[in-house]
């Protein structure tokens, strides 16, 4: 018999008709489903809150600033209420390309979802978005852009905060780091911890209360709208990264140990005086409305609401000196370009929540 007349099996070919099942799906170490494979969606939230960032999409340069401008050139703000505006312009001008970065370098590489990571696609633009909206300050102000987007190597008290907060990205960017371990997945959430619940959950939200009281008494509204687009965009930023912390705890409940526990709650604790020592270098004699004492009330009465929403006992039980903030943080204002005071705005579709 000639081996010619063997007859051989054709290759079989891919199977394109094969279904994916969401629930394979997994936030970090998935390997049963292809990262690039959005449909269909498990976390629906993670798709939610892409779907409210485009639908709030702005740009810097659509405020206009000529009251800021008038009054910056004018004798009307004390030194104490320039050296407030100051200190928060060098403070987030940096804190928003250190966010960014660490979305980009630290934390996009590790999440294995696809939904989760159009997500973060979208914050990091955001991100950079807020870069610029301090650049666009600087330029209409006339400010020393050095000065300002040098503060963090010169001012201390800004310079602990981001080095507090780049300790976070370095432990994910040095060799060998990978989330297959319980010990790196504890360090991954770690620097989920310190960049959404911690840097835009209570240190961003210190510089609001201070740039928004401003806009409160109808000064630096151009500054105070633009910090308003921030706040909303910084909102569902923490929103997304409490869902994301929580939904890994919840597929990984072996990190959430009482001794991993108490290590979160310290980084708090450490979080909360470094953000209280920055709010007395901003308002070393306070200001109208406004003082170092005030802040260290607010800080601690977030820092409790961050707790609880990662399962974590509240520990301050201190009052919220600022109840009218809770008016900035309405995520359904936006800003009427031709009153230029913030109303229902959106682009794109309608935002329900």
């Amino acid at each position: 018999m000639s081996c010619c007349n063997t007859t051989s099996q054709p290759a079989q070919p891919h199977d394109l008709t094969k279904r994916i099942n969401p629930e394979d799906k997994r936030l970090i170490n998935c390997k049963a489903v292809d990262v690039n494979q959005l449909m269909p969606l498990k976390y629906k939230w993670a798709w939610e809150h892409y779907l409210n960032g485009c639908a709030n999409h702005w740009m810097p340069q659509e405020v206009p600033m000529q009251r800021d401008i008038d009054l910056w050139k004018s004798n009307r703000l004390s030194p104490d209420e320039r050296q407030v505006i100051m200190r928060n312009l060098g403070f987030f001008s940096t804190a928003e390309s250190l966010v960014g970065n660490n979305i980009v370098l630290a934390i996009f590489k590790h999440i294995t979802n696809p939904e989760a990571r159009q997500y973060l696609l979208r914050q990091a633009f955001e991100e950079a978005i807020h870069t610029h909206a301090f650049h666009y300050i600087c330029e209409s102000l006339a400010l020393d852009e050095r000065e300002v987007f040098n503060m963090y190597h010169e001012v201390a008290s800004i310079r602990n905060k981001d080095a507090f907060e780049m300790d976070f990205t370095q432990g994910i960017l040095n060799e060998g780091f990978t989330t297959e371990t319980q010990e790196g997945r504890q360090l991954f959430v770690k620097n989920l911890i310190g960049f959404y619940v911690i840097m835009e959950g209570i240190f961003f939200y210190s510089g609001f209360a201070m740039i928004l009281s401003f806009q409160r008494q109808n000064r630096m509204t151009g500054i105070g709208e633009q910090f308003q687009y921030i706040l909303r965009d910084e909102s569902t930023h923490l929103n997304f990264g409490i869902d994301l912390i929580n939904g890994i705890k919840e597929e990984n409940p072996d990190i959430w140990t009482p001794q991993f526990r108490d290590e979160i709650s310290g980084m708090i604790d450490q979080a909360v005086d470094l953000e209280i020592a920055y709010a007395a270098d901003c308002l070393p004699r306070g200001i109208l409305g406004l003082n170092a004492d005030m802040f260290r009330d607010y800080v601690r009465h977030i820092a409790d609401r961050r707790l609880e929403r990662i399962g974590l006992k509240a520990k301050f039980g201190a009052r919220n000196p600022f109840p009218w903030l809770s008016e900035a943080i309405d995520l359904q204002k936006e800003k009427n370009f031709f009153e230029t005071r913030v109303t229902e705005y959106q682009s794109g579709s309608s935002l329900s929540w």
